[in-house]
């Protein structure tokens, strides 16, 4: 019996130093060209880094330039600058350079774009993203005010083009009178070119009743360029032509040709958590200077709980030809409660 006990514990002692050895050795490491050597489990590689899970510090982003070898023993699929698509068992870096064991072709670690990449990375489908927000108020004494703000904003993308739908409007009462009440929705397509550039159309369709505006719609034309795309800060601009008509309750009717631009740019200044962004768009008429329209939103987001996010906004609304009566700039501060997809 005592022989038999002996022997039961020598296989466990045996089993867990195997099992150490087989996890030792299953295990992703990346040596960086100071020395440093990493141990963990390859996460993903994309925007110019590798991320790997670690024992000792979580998660990690390295910049591949920093990396001198690499042993990945789980299979990848690896997509270069090129376009060309690789499926591997072990992937392999040596000083820089990428050994490929199941194939001939030998790549330099900057020729590597994304490791794993997603369907709509390879061209097969499109990457759905979208926020969902609402800022509400109530106050309650002297004053009686409600008001609500909310903004969909949904996205789809592939590597050819970009659908865009944005949806926002705003509802106030104060002492039980409302006195604002406005809505405004744009479709935009975009089809990328060459290096940076894209081309699009754009429609939208606003009403503000406060302002005596029934419905402004909008449809036309415009060229884009994407700057510093995948780094911590990226910029879009746009310019075009837009044919613009506007229906007023009380004050003429306008129809004209317009020229508009359009600035957005997200920057993560303040950590990869939080954003700071900036959405302006401006349309002028081509037939009478004095008319001009300006809208700017000035926000910084930041995460809460999972997808829940919050946001502190600025938003300017300027119209040089509001009707008589009317202001032509409008100014609202807002905190906004929304979620992420």
């Amino acid at each position: 019996m005592l022989h038999l006990l002996k022997n039961v514990r020598y296989l466990v002692t045996l089993g867990i130093l195997l099992t150490g050895l087989n996890v030792q050795a299953s295990a992703d490491r990346i040596e960086l060209i100071n020395g440093s050597v990493i141990i963990g489990t390859f996460h993903d590689a994309d925007n110019g880094k590798i991320v790997i899970d670690t024992d000792f510090a979580g998660r990690l982003t390295i910049e591949k330039t920093l990396i001198l070898s690499m042993d990945v023993s789980s299979p990848v699929t690896l997509q270069m600058n090129d376009g060309s698509v690789y499926e591997t068992s072990n992937l392999v870096v040596d000083n820089q350079t990428l050994a490929l064991h199941d194939d001939d072709a030998n790549y330099e670690i900057d020729q590597l774009l994304r490791i794993n990449p997603e369907p709509w990375e390879l061209g097969k489908a499109y990457r759905h993203t979208g926020q969902a927000s609402s800022a509400f108020s109530l106050q309650r004494g002297n004053t009686v005010l409600d008001e609500l703000d909310y903004r969909v904003n949904s996205r789809w993308r592939s590597l050819k083009d970009r659908f865009t739908v944005n949806l926002e409007g705003e509802v106030r009462e104060a002492n039980r009178e409302r006195n604002a009440e406005n809505w405004m929705i744009t479709g935009k397509y975009d089809r990328f070119q060459t290096g940076a550039y894209y081309w699009g159309v754009s429609a939208s369709a606003e009403e503000n009743r406060f302002a005596d505006l029934d419905l402004r719609t909008a449809f036309g034309p415009y060229l884009g360029r994407s700057f510093l795309e995948g780094t911590p800060f990226e910029l879009e601009v746009e310019t075009g032509l837009s044919q613009v008509n506007e229906d007023f309750g009380s004050d003429v009717d306008r129809d004209y040709l317009g020229l508009t631009w359009s600035v957005r740019s997200e920057s993560q200044y303040f950590g990869t958590a939080s954003r700071l962004y900036v959405d302006h768009q401006g349309v002028k008429n081509l037939a009478d200077r004095n008319n001009l329209i300006l809208n700017t939103t000035v926000g910084l987001a930041f995460p809460l709980l999972g997808q829940i996010q919050g946001a502190t906004e600025v938003v300017l609304d300027y119209n040089s030809g509001a009707v008589e009566g009317t202001e032509e700039l409008d100014q609202t501060y807002r905190f906004r409660l929304g979620y992420t997809w």
